[in-house]
């Protein structure tokens, strides 16, 4: 590909001042409006922020590459600019990146999974090589940055040069993947080959991206290599094909990170771990190799379901806001429960989305994870007959589980051949699938989940005219003992129907509650940044913002990965704020969402029942806070003692 074509010298500025991000992405997409490049520089710019909000754009070693897909964009292009001073603000991957080389792509629409992937691609690729991209940032003039893009041929002798030098005739395969599928998982690719140049080993790398599986690993490659390196934030695809070979397990960014020293790991379990024999279509693996790889696949096929369902949640969680907000702003209670008026369908709208698509969203995706798109339909029939059976999130993910190892072992034993292949893939396995699990969740899980609820229930109004601290207590302690779960929503029913009752401090307890998980995750992730991995620092960024919105879900990836630690945690600064919002009588009588219900709270003074509500909420997630670090400190220090 010729990067010229989508440039020019005009859209390249040198050595420019400024000191944010947002001032240098304003900057690029002004240059590509007064270029003729967008319809529309608002539309555009919102869409890269958009896009700056999933994932950070910075890389490592000075770049990054922001990007936005809109209709606002009249055809594909890309603008550049250095900078004089880095700007060490930048979300990035290497969280010690200081971009002094930003490039904005800019993507039509409809080139969203064409010019998009293969533009992204071959510039993390070509960056990848140090000497390209310090030729770039070192351009004296915009011509002369135009003129070095598709200057290649220096760097390919070099690396021939250097894969020449020191062979060891070592073979490491590796695949890299990323929830994205586009940056991150060409740039890991780049840098295990690169750093095996350097060490005279053959690195060869399968990239799982938003393009499908690339340079799958043949069966002469499988057989031959010594290792393999899984660099990896998603569940990788075929993970049994590599069950013979020696493992290292890392994230996606760690190879732009310390390559070498991944790839130096890598020998020295191929020296110290037995290889098996490979054998071409086997997809059985040993017992051993079976149990880990099945606890991070489930584990795995959580965080790909929660991946999907966050902008689900968001979206039906604020648009229901919005709709209760405005009836009691505006007093339009009667038109919130007027049948098809245009307020009633908003509440519906949001209704929908959270009660209704969002666990069939997570059940799909994660049977999505676990054996791929024939799973689709009987996980999203297991999602349905999750919220069929009111069991809510904890059925989802039962559901989604259920459905995608079932699919998996159909796919083992009844595989798709010869004449029959495409019914087998199209017919049977969705099918069968869907009728198989639908029936076991609806008929065998339903019942005893639906008695554990009601027992819940029963327990909480039993409780209704104890002292209002237990009961503040316990329900808080509720809300965040399973995240959305049937325990809260057992709670959650309970404090609807004491609402319906005319006692309305239990659901304004219960609201509190919902903000600290959000609050006490971020909270965590940053005052104790280092006893967490990049993973986690990036879901603590966004679950503070979800927590606003009411929404405890966010937390769900620390709850998963440490239980023991977590859940406690949770429950303890829960508790408290529950406590608090009932002792001080604080009441809600409309369903509300986070920060929204602020404005609705009864009980006492308005602004005096604001500041006990909201700061209820802070002092749970700050005591949620300390116990998260303390525990996860403590851990960290056992697991190093061992080892």
């Amino acid at each position: 590909m010729l990067l010229k074509n989508m440039t020019s010298p005009e859209l390249i500025s040198i050595n420019q001042a400024f000191t944010t991000k947002e001032e240098t992405i304003k900057y690029l997409i002004e240059q590509l409006d007064n270029a003729g490049k967008l319809h529309s520089a608002e539309e555009f710019f919102q869409a890269v922020l958009e896009r700056e909000g999933l994932s950070p754009t910075g890389f490592e070693g000075g770049l990054a590459i922001p990007h936005g897909k809109s209709l606002a964009v009249k055809e594909a292009a890309f603008a550049i600019t250095t900078l004089q001073k880095p700007i060490s603000t930048w979300e990035s991957i290497d969280p010690s990146n200081q971009v002094e080389l930003v490039i904005l792509l800019a993507i039509p629409e409809s080139e969203s999974g064409s010019t998009h992937l293969s533009l992204l691609s071959e510039l993390v690729t070509r960056l990848s090589n140090k000497t390209y991209k310090d030729r770039l940032i070192h351009s004296t003039t915009s011509e002369v940055l135009f003129n070095e893009l598709d200057h290649l041929d220096e760097n390919k002798q070099e690396e021939d040069t250097s894969a020449e030098t020191n062979n060891l005739n070592k073979t490491i395969l590796a695949v890299t993947a990323c929830p994205a599928g586009i940056a991150h998982t060409y740039m890991a690719a780049e840098a295990l080959v690169k750093a095996g140049n350097e060490l005279g080993i053959d690195v060869v790398v399968e990239k799982q991206g938003a393009n499908g599986i690339e340079d799958r690993h043949t069966n002469e490659q499988l057989n031959k290599a010594d290792s393999v390196i899984f660099a990896t934030d998603v569940a990788p695809k075929n993970e049994e094909r590599y069950h013979h070979l020696p493992k290292v397990k890392t994230s996606v960014a760690a190879p732009l990170r310390n390559a070498k020293q991944l790839l130096e790991q890598a020998l020295e379990k191929s020296e110290n771990t037995f290889k098996k024999e490979y054998k071409v279509n086997e997809h059985v693996p040993s017992e051993e190799i079976e149990k880990y790889s099945m606890k991070k696949e489930v584990k795995d096929s959580l965080l790909t379901g929660i991946s999907y369902i966050i902008p689900v949640i968001v979206a039906g969680g604020m648009t229901l806001a919005a709709a209760v907000f405005l009836s009691q702003a505006f007093n339009l209670q009667d038109l919130y429960n007027t049948e098809g008026s245009w307020l009633w369908l908003l509440r519906q709208l949001g209704g929908t989305l959270l009660g209704m698509l969002m666990i069939p969203v997570l059940a799909g995706y994660m049977a999505y994870s676990i054996a791929d798109k024939s799973a689709l339909g009987p996980g999203f029939a297991a999602g349905v007959a999750a919220n069929l059976i009111g069991s809510g999130f904890l059925g989802g993910m039962l559901g989604g589980l259920l459905a995608g190892y079932f699919l998996k072992l159909m796919k083992h034993y009844v595989k798709p051949k010869g004449t029959f292949a495409g019914f087998v893939s199209f017919w049977v396995y969705p099918v069968v699938g869907t009728l198989f699990v639908g029936s076991i969740m609806l008929f065998v899980v339903g019942k005893p989940l639906a008695f554990l609820n009601e027992g819940l229930i029963a327990c909480l109004n039993g409780l209704s005219g104890a002292n209002a601290l237990i009961l503040g207590a316990i329900l808080g302690a509720m809300v965040s003992f399973d995240l959305g779960g049937p325990v809260n929503k057992a709670a959650y029913t309970f404090c609807i129907g004491a609402m319906a009752s005319g006692n309305i401090v239990p659901y304004a307890a219960f609201a509190s509650v919902k903000m600290v998980s959000a609050f006490s995750v971020t909270g965590a992730t940053i005052v104790g940044k280092k006893y967490f991995s990049k993973q986690e620092q990036e879901i603590g960024k966004q679950t503070w913002l979800l927590g606003l919105a009411g929404i405890t879900e966010g937390a769900i990836p620390f709850m998963i990965n440490d239980p023991l630690r977590v859940i406690p945690s949770l429950i303890a600064g829960s508790a408290v704020t529950g406590a608090i919002v009932a002792y001080f009588n604080i009441g809600l009588n409309v369903p509300g969402a986070g920060i929204f219900s602020l404005a609705l709270l009864e009980g006492q003074p308005l602004i005096l029942a604001a500041i006990v509500w909201f700061g209820a909420a802070i002092v749970g997630a700050l005591i949620s806070m300390i116990l998260l670090i303390v525990t996860r400190k403590n851990k960290l220090r056992k697991e190093k003692s061992i080892a």
